[in-house]
């Protein structure tokens, strides 16, 4: 932290403010203080050495530690059971969920190459992603850690996956504009109100998701089938099948 005051009761009043409530309150490590302009030194220079000095220290910022390890994480978000207001694997959550906040936020804020999106999208998920997977951002999700992709799968602009309870998509699968993936429910109970029910989402080989479907969890799309714009899917659905509605109920075959 860097203090520079003109008077020596205000600097005296900042030092203690720093050392009494800043550090304390935040459990920051003291890295010293450092003065800029005193009655001793009057050098803009020494300023803007500082200022380099802060700097460099940025990038060597120790990051949080991930509160659990990503297989313990999915292994309880997979097991079919509740997830608890309170417990380690809510606050793994909550870690994870910042972590994809902060590479979403990347990856939509700025163009980025097909390459580089994979890239970007592998860091998100935690796994290899195949080079015939194509993306329009902007894409959002509160986790990524349990999205699984096939080959050929390609994601259209302002898709929102919330993926903690597993998102698998097979090969040559189409996600049209818009489409909401919702693996997770609250607790129909006020007592519950809290907790989270995770329920995975199938999706199948070529299946097509037009613009702005909904897709619950605990719902598998067999191979081929099509959904309709607008549809909302609460139930499986067929393989060789089209579904249409709200919610979403087949229409004819394929």
């Amino acid at each position: 932290m860097i203090l520079s005051s003109g008077s020596d009761h205000v600097y005296s009043g900042a030092i203690y403010e720093y050392q009494n409530s800043f550090l304390n309150y935040l459990h920051l490590e003291d890295m010293g203080i450092f003065t800029a302009c005193d009655k001793h030194n009057q050098s803009p220079e020494k300023l803007e050495e500082l200022y380099q000095f802060g700097k460099r220290l940025v990038p060597d910022a120790p990051a949080v530690p991930a509160p659990m390890p990503v297989p313990d994480f999915l292994a309880a978000f997979d097991s079919g059971g509740p997830v608890r207001q309170g417990s380690a694997v809510m606050a793994a959550s909550g870690w994870y969920s910042q972590e994809a906040l902060r590479i979403t936020a990347e990856l939509n804020g700025a163009y980025h190459t097909p390459e580089e999106i994979q890239d970007l999208f592998a860091q998100l998920t935690g796994k290899p992603v195949d080079r015939t997977f194509g993306l329009f951002p902007p894409f959002y999700t509160d986790c990524g850690k349990n999205i699984t992709l096939g080959k050929h799968v390609f994601i259209t602009s302002g898709c929102r996956f919330q993926d903690q309870g597993g998102i698998t998509i097979g090969d040559g699968a189409l996600i049209g504009h818009n489409a909401v993936l919702a693996t997770l429910d609250y607790g129909m109970d006020p007592s519950e109100r809290h907790d989270l029910f995770p329920a995975p989402i199938h999706i199948g080989e070529n299946v097509w998701l037009g613009a702005n479907v909904t897709v619950l969890g605990g719902v598998t799309i067999g191979d081929n089938a099509v959904i309709a714009a607008g549809a909302v899917v609460t139930k499986n659905i067929p393989p060789n099948t089209v579904a249409a509605g709200v919610p979403a109920r087949v229409v004819r075959t394929l």
